[in-house]
């Protein structure tokens, strides 16, 4: 092997190794660069109330999440800027960095946490059900819902979805694109059962009288709610914690629940 041929190899991987560090400063310094530009980026769907919801008559978003990142936004003296992103497209938006942070009631899962990085829990959260008032005595568990005449109603790539392909392969499940159309749906008797988490099941009963969340005190997964970040942003997702479990001290996030939850 000639020595000019060594040379050309030797750049080649000085380039690459100077490459692969730049990245990691970058990746590093994240937090800094949400301070210095003045907001933070936040993907949310924008269709899942209580946590997230788009209003279209006042062109923004309201809920739990919101307001609790608008607290976020506020400890880093930066103003919010929210990106609409879909459950479908939630991982691949987070992982091409389409934002800094996603949240939007979203579940903490190991999938989610093997392909990017989520924050401590901030919400307890489980797995049940969203039904009629007169049928709430018709569903009580996992098997009364796995039958062939039972409509199972949900929005696409989900953890909801997911939940009921896996648990109720003899019902009829019904792909739903927009999440928040669906209660009504279930109400109007287009569908007889939405899995949900606790959080949306309770809100929805609350406010419409013809629907009911019967297992909402016995969910059938005990699940938690977190913030979804991007990886090779630790600096970032460590900062998260530390305002979440400030919030939580603080009184702040029992606060939240008792608005827009209890």
């Amino acid at each position: 092997m000639n020595k000019k041929f060594i040379g050309i190899i030797s750049i080649c991987l000085w380039a690459i190794i100077s490459l692969f560090l730049n990245q990691s400063c970058l990746a590093s310094d994240n937090l800094s660069k949400i301070k210095e530009r003045g907001y933070i980026i936040v993907g949310t769907t924008g269709d899942y109330r209580p946590m997230s919801f788009y209003n279209s008559k006042t062109k923004t978003y309201e809920g739990f999440d919101i307001e609790l990142t608008k607290h976020l936004a506020s400890s880093l003296g930066v103003n919010l800027k929210f990106v609409s992103t879909t459950w479908p497209t939630l991982m691949n938006d987070t992982l091409s960095k389409k934002f800094d942070i996603a949240i939007s009631g979203i579940s903490i899962t190991k999938k989610r946490k093997k392909l990017a990085l989520m924050s401590d829990s901030y919400l307890d959260n489980g797995k049940t059900i969203l039904c009629r008032v007169e049928d709430i005595n018709k569903y009580m568990n996992l098997k009364s819902i796995n039958q062939p005449n039972v409509r199972i109603m949900e929005n696409p790539g989900g953890s909801n979805e997911e939940f009921a392909r896996k648990n109720f392969p003899k019902a009829t499940i019904i792909i739903h694109n927009i999440n928040e159309e669906i209660p009504s749906l279930i109400a109007s008797g287009k569908a007889d059962v939405m899995i949900t988490e606790v959080a949306e099941a309770l809100f929805y009963s609350n406010i419409d009288k013809r629907l009911a969340a019967p297992l909402a005190n016995s969910p059938f997964t005990n699940g938690q709610i977190g913030i979804l970040v991007p990886k090779n942003n630790k600096d970032l997702l460590n900062y998260i914690n530390k305002f979440l479990s400030y919030e939580r001290k603080n009184g702040q996030l029992e606060e939240l629940i008792k608005k827009y939850i209890k």
